[in-house]
């Protein structure tokens, strides 16, 4: 038997996914000596704030029934990708990635860690997609995953600057 979600608990999803995202930046910025790369972490946690509040207000603008409706999804698809990813198997939102550091890491490992979360958030926003009514502000998920895509190139660009 499947699970099937509504656009509430999507959003409720995709909101854990952006304060995981905050706590891990917030704290591996606390971690790293270099000044700039410290301050860009910050600054990602920031962005990840914003696009928590995003998805509130997204959330926010569900009426009646779209807090209930199932998402239609005649071939499965969604649903079947959803359900992977509520077992875990895109990835585990009961695990926060800020409780993987413990304060060794090198400036290199949260750098992996960071672009492999944020892959991972690109995956479920371009996913979710196609579940998100029209009227709570489909058109706001592109921006995000353009934002998250923003987040792996300036991770990138520190990475190569690494070496």
């Amino acid at each position: 038997m499947g699970i099937t979600f509504n656009a509430d608990e999507i959003f409720a999803m995709a909101e854990e996914i952006e304060r995981n995202g905050q706590k891990f930046y917030r704290k591996a910025a606390q971690n790293i000596v270099n000044d700039d790369i410290a301050q860009m972490l910050r600054s990602l946690a920031d962005m990840e704030m914003d696009h928590e509040k995003t998805f509130a207000d997204m959330r926010k603008l569900l009426r009646g029934r779209e807090l209930e409706q199932n998402v239609f999804d005649p071939d499965n698809e969604i649903a079947l990708y959803l359900q992977a990813m509520a077992d875990g198997h895109v990835f585990d939102l009961s695990c926060e990635p800020a409780e993987q550091l413990i304060g060794n890491e090198s400036i290199e490992d949260i750098l992996k860690m960071a672009i492999a979360a944020e892959k991972d958030s690109i995956i479920f926003y371009v996913g979710l997609k196609d579940s998100v009514p029209e009227n709570a502000g489909k058109d706001k998920i592109n921006n995000i995953i353009k934002e998250e895509m923003n987040h792996i190139t300036v991770l990138n660009q520190f990475m190569a600057a690494l070496k």
